[in-house]
């Protein structure tokens, strides 16, 4: 398991589940029911998407200890299963983007002055995500030798085959001229290589936090737009759907394990689909009512 699910697995088990069960006096696996562990699951406050993951690991878990032959049902299968409705994903609109790259040169971290070329590689760091769609902790542990003239090595696909992505030719060469950090480090772009690097991508979602509060993205209705460096994926993923790039060929770019995964995310966005659905409503059109109302039409003009 990566570190991230063993964590979360750690919170819910470790922190929440052993805690409630010394709490109500039970010692055994076999003690918990899926009455009981309904309660334990009321008392979560997370919110719907939160707690239908957590509910699917709680699963998992107790289907683990079948397997190891301490338990023989899973209690918590049998729990309702929590209803959340999925969040529409969220992209950053070409001219939105711009506003953050133009932020970044008002960016001034905090303490510090641009000699230590904080705003520069913060910048550097948008447009790789932007036109890579690598995620944070991907790009802070980027290694340089991926970078192959202003082709990216993504990963290797389980094909053994090298996927690439082409980068511009400016953000390329922001990527190979970036300038270094307080600790360089000649193996990474922005990493210095040291400790856990969960907290180096900590430190960078700050930073993201700031840019965006600077950048004050709004909605059309004048409310401010909640946006996260997840987003700049988001926009790679969106923007060559918008474009007619086919889904398999995204999902591929992306790294997803199944084309379905990247349908669940991305499906609004496909725009030959769009266009097929347009198409096939247009068919169901009677002819002759198309030429009736668009004599009418005239008329009127």
């Amino acid at each position: 398991m990566k570190d991230s699910s063993r964590g979360k697995l750690k919170t819910l088990c470790e922190r929440q589940l052993l805690k409630w069960a010394q709490k109500g006096s039970y010692t055994y696996l076999d003690e918990l029911t899926t009455a009981n562990l309904t309660d334990f699951r009321n008392g979560w406050k997370d919110g719907a998407l939160a707690r239908k993951k957590k509910h699917e690991r709680l699963i998992s878990f107790l289907a683990f200890c079948i397997r190891c032959g301490w338990i023989t049902t899973n209690p918590a299968a049998s729990m309702g299963r929590v209803k959340a409705d999925p969040v529409p994903t969220d992209y950053f609109p070409r001219e939105e983007f711009e506003k953050i790259v133009d932020s970044t040169y008002l960016y001034q971290e905090k303490g510090y002055v641009e000699v230590r070329n904080h705003a520069t590689r913060l910048r550097t760091m948008t447009l790789l995500m932007r036109w890579s769609g690598l995620r944070i902790s991907d790009a802070v542990t980027l290694e340089r030798y991926r970078l192959d003239g202003n082709n990216l090595l993504l990963y290797q696909a389980k094909t053994k085959l090298p996927v690439f992505v082409p980068l511009p030719p400016d953000v390329a060469e922001a990527l190979r001229t970036v300038p270094p950090g307080p600790k360089p480090n000649p193996r990474y772009f922005f990493w210095t290589g040291n400790g856990d690097p969960r907290s180096a991508v900590k430190d960078w979602q700050r930073s993201f936090r700031r840019l965006f509060k600077i950048a004050n993205i709004t909605k059309l209705d004048g409310s401010k737009k909640r946006c996260f460096p997840q987003m700049f994926r988001d926009t790679f993923a969106v923007e060559l759907l918008l474009s007619g790039v086919p889904l398999d060929q995204v999902s591929i770019l992306l790294g997803h394990s199944s084309v379905k995964i990247t349908e669940k995310h991305y499906a609004p966005w496909v725009k030959a689909r769009q266009e097929q659905l347009e198409a096939s409503v247009r068919q169901s059109w009677p002819p002759k009512a198309i030429a009736k109302q668009a004599k009418r039409l005239r008329l009127v003009r």
